[in-house]
């Protein structure tokens, strides 16, 4: 359960090689987070990595394998990872981004990028949500993209994946509804990380610490929605009804 001051006792990360979800977990352990379990690829270094720094912060560290391309093993790392007994919260932050030429040129690879940021995360937040109404408590918190809100040309592939997650997780959230467990849903806007590296950075770009540091927020707060920076929820309001020929010229 969350201590007295609302802060999670126990986080399990899906994807904990995500930068963004490194930054989150260090906050979360300076913040008393005292049980920390990993889902991710063996042997990744970024993995180690956030294990590290979690071991430093004074967390005990479990780690799972999870392979985001296999749905089945996503649902397997979500039943070893409950093992260990209750967790508080669970953060889906695995994804990927793609390259929009290569995916449009070769269709298993944009099957790729849709197993992983649609698929996967499908059975993950069904699995999860499973074990969070057995416990009668937690918190599901998905890492979303503005890129769903309304899909551009420039990146369909991506964006529709992350559309199909975000609505699924929407109505995951209405399901849930009065049973215990939440959904909340994080949306940033373009992220300067290792995912974007060498991509002309988009306006009103942000990094994984402050997107760390508004996830903190947004939780405290009791937040359904995260949208970073915070600006974006009115400028993606904007957007969904521009008409469809000026969207369409948008560029990239």
């Amino acid at each position: 359960m969350n201590n007295a001051l609302g802060q999670p006792q126990s986080v399990l990360v899906l994807g904990g090689g995500s930068e963004i979800a490194r930054a989150l977990t260090r906050r979360l352990v300076a913040a008393r987070t005292r049980t920390v379990v990993l889902a991710g690829r063996a042997g990744s270094a970024s993995m180690a990595r956030t294990e590290a720094e979690a071991r430093e912060g004074g967390a005990s560290v479990r780690s799972v394998e999870l392979e985001a391309t296999d749905p089945a093993s996503v649902a397997a790392a979500v039943e070893r990872a409950f093992d260990g007994g209750d967790i508080d919260l669970v953060v889906l932050a695995f994804g990927v981004l793609g390259d929009q030429l290569a995916t449009e040129a070769d269709p298993l690879r944009a099957v790729e990028t849709a197993t992983v940021n649609y698929t996967a995360s499908v059975v993950a937040g069904l699995a999860v949500a499973k074990h969070l109404q057995r416990q009668g408590h937690g918190t599901l918190l998905v890492l979303s993209s503005v890129a769903g809100s309304r899909v551009r040309r420039a990146n369909f592939v991506y964006g529709s994946s992350k559309a199909g997650m975000d609505g699924f997780f929407q109505g995951l959230g209405d399901a849930l509804a009065g049973t215990g467990p939440r959904v909340v849903i994080v949306r940033p806007g373009f992220v300067r990380d290792r995912m974007t590296e060498g991509m002309e950075p988009a306006p009103l770009a942000t990094d994984p610490e402050t997107v760390a540091d508004a996830i903190v927020r947004g939780l405290a707060r009791g937040d359904d929605v995260v949208y970073v920076p915070a600006v974006l929820r009115w400028v993606t309001a904007v957007f969904r009804h521009l008409p469809h020929a000026v969207w369409r010229k948008v560029p990239g």
